[in-house]
């Protein structure tokens, strides 16, 4: 089967809809979730026909199970999820409220969640199909302190996908879940932080949105567990992790 019918959340710029407009050039037919109903069907109308915006706010269950059902009901099936959601978060830890550490992992954890639970019967029903995580490099180190709360919130997803995937592919191997860390991507995500932040794309040692959608389309296929979008970036956390602690001795 060549065509794949892909769900992207966060479709309405940056990495998501870099990755709706690259798979449509491939063939595959993309559904693209996010709230901005105007940017949403903007992005649509560039991919073509390929396309179809349902715009849902995806830290809502019952709106995931709506685009789950409603892109089974319209095209008989769902190869891919992309779980792309994701927001930053501008403030020391020290300073870190209740309701920011709750809006955090409601919109990088929970939303992920939702749709790995939600599309998991009827992937089992099928015997196979893939959910994409979109992590971070701040979910392996957690070098920005004022990017606390994310890093932590990044490091859960990283934990609950690799659970997930332990426990379905237990009995559905041809099921995955694989895990995508970019590292710094020149889009508005610095400036759409909550507290505010620095604009992303000023930031050095960046990639572009469209370099870490090709990454993303690559393991559509590849089908790997876990993958970074930059050369480098395993040493890098193998060199972290090697440092982090002694052995008792």
């Amino acid at each position: 089967m060549s065509e794949k019918i892909c769900v992207i959340t966060g479709a309405s710029s940056g990495i998501g809809a870099a990755l709706a407009m690259l798979l449509a050039t491939q063939g595959d037919t993309i559904v693209l979730v996010a709230r901005r109903e105007s940017e949403l069907n903007a992005v649509a109308e560039r991919c073509g026909d390929r396309a179809v915006a349902m715009v849902a706010d995806v830290t809502s269950r019952a709106a995931v199970v709506r685009v789950v059902q409603d892109t089974i009901a319209r095209f008989g099936r769902i190869d891919v999820w992309v779980n792309n959601v994701g927001q930053g978060i501008s403030l020391q830890p020290s300073q870190l409220t209740d309701q920011d550490i709750d809006d955090i992992m409601t919109v990088n954890v929970k939303t992920a969640l939702y749709g790995m639970q939600e599309t998991l019967e009827h992937f089992k029903s099928r015997g196979e199909g893939q959910v994409i995580n979109v992590s971070s490099m701040l979910g392996r180190i957690p070098f920005a302190t004022f990017r606390s709360a994310y890093c932590g919130a990044k490091h859960f997803l990283n934990a609950l996908t690799a659970t997930f995937r332990a426990e379905v592919q237990a009995t559905h191997p041809a099921i995955q879940y694989t895990l995508v860390s970019p590292g710094v991507v020149r889009t508005e995500f610095g400036l759409n932080a909550r507290h505010g932040g620095v604009d992303s794309r000023t930031l050095p040692n960046s990639q572009s949105a469209e370099e870490v959608a090709e990454v993303i389309a690559k393991v559509m296929t590849t089908r790997q567990p876990d993958v970074y979008t930059r050369h480098g970036a395993r040493q890098m956390v193998l060199d972290y992790l090697s440092g982090l602690a002694a052995d008792i001795s």
